[in-house]
């Protein structure tokens, strides 16, 4: 269900992003002589026009990476909070069923109830009621170790995403160095430095730093969320372990 999910996002950011560049590259010339008529006519661009206009003058190279890069933590940020928002848990509930099942049916009904219960949470109190016959002191160490291996679970894929908000800045960057070196190549072969040289190279050169800083703010965003949304898990995990701990050594006793 996971790939799914992560294939179906991707394939559809990757056809949204593919669309958008192919309607770009082939409206560009359209672009320019819209752009040099437009003043004179008093026509107004949409907002999703001037996008494109910006895409095509960043230049296909650079900006096509940074929409990759997009592309890319988008869908792994979806991905990721369908999976946490899947893995919260009402762990109040969870503990009154399991409680109310050891005091009627024993730990089996236990099992049961945290096999039907969708969560982190609820693997781990699966974990640690199948060691339940070797004792709390057992109990304990499973749950802690299961612990820690499903908060890996949790926090896997947020390294993609930090690498692709570093990324798209640095592509960003890197597409503006290499403009104003294209710009001053121009100033040399015209041998005179003028307005119009000059504001247009530097224009071209700071929308691949703006794209790419956009890009980054958003992943940014989606990054700050995962993580306030795993912690706020992991400390649901470890209240409700104490509380899990709490019961089965009132039950035992």
């Amino acid at each position: 269900m996971k790939r799914l999910v992560v294939f179906l996002t991707l394939a559809m950011l990757l056809n949204l992003g593919f669309s958008t560049y192919t309607s770009a590259q082939t409206q560009g010339s359209q672009t320019v002589q819209t752009e040099t008529s437009a003043p004179a006519a008093g026509e107004s661009r949409g907002f999703h026009q001037m996008i494109k206009n910006y895409f095509i003058q960043g230049g296909a190279g650079f900006m096509a990476s940074i929409l990759l890069c997009l592309i890319l933590g988008l869908a792994i940020s979806i991905e990721r909070t369908l999976y946490l928002n899947l893995s919260a848990t009402n762990t109040k509930k969870l503990l009154n069923q399991l409680e109310a099942s050891l005091e009627s049916k024993g730990i089996e009904e236990a099992k049961e109830v945290c096999a039907n219960t969708r969560g982190p949470v609820a693997s781990i109190f699966f974990q640690g009621l199948t060691r339940y016959s070797e004792g709390l002191e057992m109990v304990e160490k499973s749950v802690v170790s299961y612990g820690g291996v499903l908060m890996g679970r949790l926090e896997s894929g947020l390294s993609w995403i930090s690498l692709f908000i570093a990324t798209a800045p640095m592509l960003g960057f890197l597409g503006t160095v290499i403009g104003m070196v294209q710009a001053f190549d121009a100033i040399e072969a015209a041998g005179d430095i003028s307005p119009t040289i000059v504001a247009g190279g530097i224009k071209v050169a700071l929308l691949t730093t703006v794209f790419g800083l956009i890009v980054a703010i958003i992943l940014q965003l989606f990054y700050n969320y995962l993580v306030a949304k795993i912690d706020s898990i992991v400390n649901d995990m470890e209240d409700s372990s104490i509380s899990f701990i709490d019961i089965l050594s009132k039950y035992k006793k």
